[in-house]
């Protein structure tokens, strides 16, 4: 390999793996060749990645397992450690740079090892656990938002907000403009809720949406990804209130999407703030309950304080109170593009450019 080999460490999410694919392609631009380490669960989010090679090493989590299941967990990572060890030695790479999940704990454990310059970037406005045990040893932390919580002090110096890197077709949606909605015209809801859709969002929306007036319900046309298992209930009851609706367990063309929408309504995970700042959409986020140290609340927080969204934690999530607030925002469609210009101003289209600057100052 090159002198000029960056390797890429990433979880097997699509929270991770976007932006890390985002700024694997603007170090490919540059000249430098890329090299992803993952596991077999990243795999599935890189078909289109842009490395030379994907290298998958074996990697678990010991988080809140069975004491027995922990043992043969730490085995698959120490397992993974050797063959990371081998894969660098081998690629000498000038970089490691990790995206967070643990199957990216055996590349940096390694990178940390031979001691080869590690850049992190974390996603989230709080510091995820793999990111925050290689911090004190990482010559630069970038972020994807100003708040960065759980990190060390003694990496307090070496933060850099460059922001989320998004795909080139959310940057690219970012021309289109908010669109109108006169009196009496057409709106358009988004819901998503993560790659695989949420269940509460298919659950409550549906049925706070009944419960808008006709009038307004019939200015509407929603359009909802939902769980496989709640798509019969979920187009019976649009069906019955007269919403005009599509309805789908995912939706591979989300950026026109979002671009589209008038309105969306989400989770609070890195990606999905992320793409509606850059687009520049107004938002009802419901962040995850469950999410490791409520990490989805502070992420919304970045569009909450500058009212771009309205910000409902899951206990207080029902069908009365997001009707009631669905009508509000929706009577309201002045207020929306308000909302939307807001969102917008928040987002930033150069986070991949950072990064990659970043990186090139770390590498030798």
């Amino acid at each position: 390999m090159s002198e000029k080999t960056v390797v890429i460490a990433a979880g097997g999410t699509g929270g991770h793996m976007f932006p890390a694919s985002a700024f694997a392609e603007e170090m490919r631009a540059r000249g430098y060749r890329i090299v992803l380490i993952t596991d077999e669960r990243g795999r599935r989010y890189a078909d289109k990645f842009p490395a030379e090679a994907i290298h998958g090493v074996s990697a678990a989590t010991i988080q809140g397992v069975h004491p027995l299941r922990a043992i043969k967990a730490m085995a698959a990572i120490w397992k993974g450690l050797g063959e990371a060890n081998a894969l660098l030695r081998r690629l000498e790479p000038v970089l490691v740079a990790g995206f967070g999940g643990y199957p990216s704990l055996p590349a940096l454990w390694a990178a940390k090892q031979q001691k080869r310059p590690i850049l992190i970037h974390e996603q989230n406005a709080v510091l995820g656990r793999v990111n925050r045990l290689f911090a004190k040893d990482a010559a630069a932390i970038a972020c994807g938002f100003d708040r960065l919580d759980q990190l060390p002090s003694s990496a307090a110096a070496r933060k850099h907000p460059v922001g989320n890197p998004a795909r080139p077709a959310i940057v690219a949606a970012r021309a289109t403009p908010y669109p109108e909605a006169h009196a009496g015209a057409e709106i358009r809801l988004l819901i998503i809720g993560g790659s695989q859709g949420a269940r509460i969002l298919g659950e409550v929306v549906p049925a706070a949406i009944a419960m808008l007036p006709e009038a307004l319900r019939r200015r509407l046309w929603v359009t909802q990804q939902v769980r496989e298992e709640q798509l019969h209930q979920v187009r019976r009851i649009y069906a019955q209130a007269g919403v005009r609706h599509e309805a789908a367990a995912f939706f591979s063309d989300i950026a026109p999407r979002i671009a589209a929408a008038h309105l969306v309504i989400a989770r609070a995970g890195a990606s999905s703030v992320t793409e509606l700042q850059v687009i520049g959409r107004p938002a009802i986020l419901v962040p995850l309950a469950i999410a490791a140290d409520d990490h989805q609340s502070a992420n919304a927080e970045s569009m909450a304080l500058v009212a771009a969204a309205d910000v409902v934690p899951e206990g207080q999530f029902d069908a009365a109170g997001l009707a009631q607030l669905l009508a509000t925002r929706l009577n309201d469609v002045h207020g929306l593009s308000v909302r939307a210009a807001a969102a917008r101003a928040a987002g930033r289209t150069d986070a991949a450019q950072a990064l990659a600057d970043l990186a090139e100052q770390i590498g030798r």
